[in-house]
């Protein structure tokens, strides 16, 4: 029996459903039942309501907040479709949540994105499908077939529309490559910002690294979580001349008081990703515009089940 003679079912965790129902209407199949609450006392009850004995399952969860029920549901999933004897299980992560914790920077502090990448290994999960992991040497962390989705096609369609000369602004060199890569599509200008940071989420300075003076900038990263680093990058371009100011990132955490910064910022615009679904307060707010990533999983979906290469969705 070859690959496609298999069945192909799509489940939803309920971190992202409007998501997984969007991949589903992409793939051009509905999203297969699964009763997913708990028990009384919170654990976590799991039961997939049609049969996948054999199936090609791909199982939708976002890791994003609240962070460990969201992965624990999904641990819970990925044990569940293997007990019911699924042919292979594909775990899609859109947001994969501790990203950031990838290595040691200080004494006596854990790798977890490390140990996340054991527990879906350990839970049963065959193979990962993820977008704009914080680094990349992430995918080294899996034993099993990871496959790692760029935004950057939804990124270059939409920044492309702005008007100027534009400038891509990486907020820290270690975004340098993401932001070189959009430059290059987009034959813009490159610039870089240079911080100083003594403690997660508080930036002491920043220094613009680049000819920024009379352009259009847009900031690119992966992750937009307090928009402190953001707002202040945006402030410190248009002191050194720009003229207007954009962003975009993959991933919305917006935390703590992070829209009421990007509300209060220069930006024209901060696009964003739905990876992570979007909080009413960002859906109300004229600056943030959210853009779709259904399409680019759901052809990545078709691509993992029909064992064709993905490398087509790269720029």
């Amino acid at each position: 029996m070859s690959n496609t003679d298999r069945k192909l079912k799509l489940f939803a965790g309920n971190a992202c459903p409007d998501l997984a129902a969007a991949i589903a209407r992409s793939v051009g199949l509905p999203l297969s039942e699964i009763e997913i609450g708990r028990f009384a006392d919170g654990e976590v009850r799991c039961h997939l309501v049609e049969n996948v004995r054999g199936v090609e399952v791909f199982l939708i969860q976002s890791t994003c907040g609240p962070v460990n029920d969201n992965l624990l549901e999904l641990l819970i999933m990925i044990d569940t479709a293997k007990r019911a004897s699924a042919h292979q299980i594909t775990a899609v992560i859109p947001y994969f949540g501790y990203a950031r914790q990838d290595k040691k920077d200080s004494p006596r502090v854990p790798i977890s994105a490390k140990l996340v990448a054991d527990l879906l290994t350990v839970a049963g999960a065959d193979r990962v499908l993820s977008m704009d992991l914080h680094s990349g040497q992430i995918q080294g962390y899996f034993n099993i077939p990871l496959d790692h989705l760029f935004a950057a096609p939804v990124a270059v369609r939409r920044i492309g529309q702005i008007e100027g000369d534009l400038v891509m602004v990486s907020p820290d060199a270690g975004g340098v490559e993401r932001a070189r890569a959009i430059a290059k599509r987009l034959e813009a200008g490159l610039a870089i910002i240079d911080k100083r940071r003594r403690v997660a989420n508080k930036v002491e300075g920043m220094t613009v690294i680049g000819d920024v003076k009379d352009t259009v900038c847009c900031f690119y990263d992966d992750i937009v979580d307090t928009a402190g680093t953001l707002t202040t990058g945006a402030q410190a371009v248009l002191e050194a001349g720009a003229e207007k100011v954009y962003a975009f990132a993959t991933h919305a955490v917006l935390s703590g008081s992070a829209i009421e910064r990007i509300e209060a910022s220069p930006f024209e615009r901060v696009f964003v990703t739905d990876t992570i679904p979007v909080k009413p307060e960002a859906a109300a707010c004229d600056k943030i515009e959210v853009l779709s990533v259904a399409e680019l999983i759901g052809e990545a979906i078709s691509s993992i089940y029909e064992e064709t290469s993905i490398s087509r969705l790269f720029i």
